[in-house]
C-alpha cells in the first residue's frame, strides 16, 4: 500500500513539474517570436524611412509586425533609424520585445567616414 502511496506521488510531482517546464517553454518560443516581429518591423519602418519601401514607416511596421503574430506598441523614426516595440500574447500575458533598425551611428554622424 505504501508503495502505492509514493508512486502516486512520484506520478504527481512529475506531471506537475512537466505542466511547469511547458509553460516556462511555451513563454520561451513566444518571446522569441516577439523578438523575431520586433526585428522585422523595425527593418520594414527603416525601409519606408530611407525610401527603400513605400509608404509610412510606421504604417509598415505596424502591418509587418501583424504579419508576425504581433501588435505594434510603439514606434519612433529619427532620421533613417526606427525604434519599435510589439506585443505577443503568451496565454493570459503578454511577451514584449524592442528593436531598432537603421544606419549604424558613424554613418550619421556630421564628421562621419562617409563626408
Amino acid at each position: 500500500m505504501a508503495g502505492t502511496v509514493l508512486a502516486v506521488g512520484v506520478v504527481g510531482c512529475a506531471a506537475a513539474l512537466s505542466i511547469g517546464l511547458g509553460a516556462v517553454g511555451m513563454a520561451a518560443v513566444q518571446a522569441q517570436r516577439a523578438a523575431g516581429a520586433a526585428d522585422a518591423a523595425a527593418l520594414a519602418a527603416a525601409d519606408a524611412a530611407s525610401g527603400a519601401a513605400s509608404g509610412t514607416p510606421c504604417d509598415r511596421a505596424g502591418q509587418v509586425a501583424a504579419a508576425g503574430g504581433a501588435a505594434l506598441t510603439s514606434c519612433t523614426v529619427d532620421g533613417l533609424a526606427a525604434t519599435v516595440s510589439v506585443t505577443v500574447p503568451v496565454g493570459a500575458l503578454r511577451a514584449a520585445a524592442s528593436a531598432r533598425a537603421g544606419p549604424p551611428a558613424w554613418a550619421r554622424a556630421e564628421n562621419s567616414p562617409a563626408g
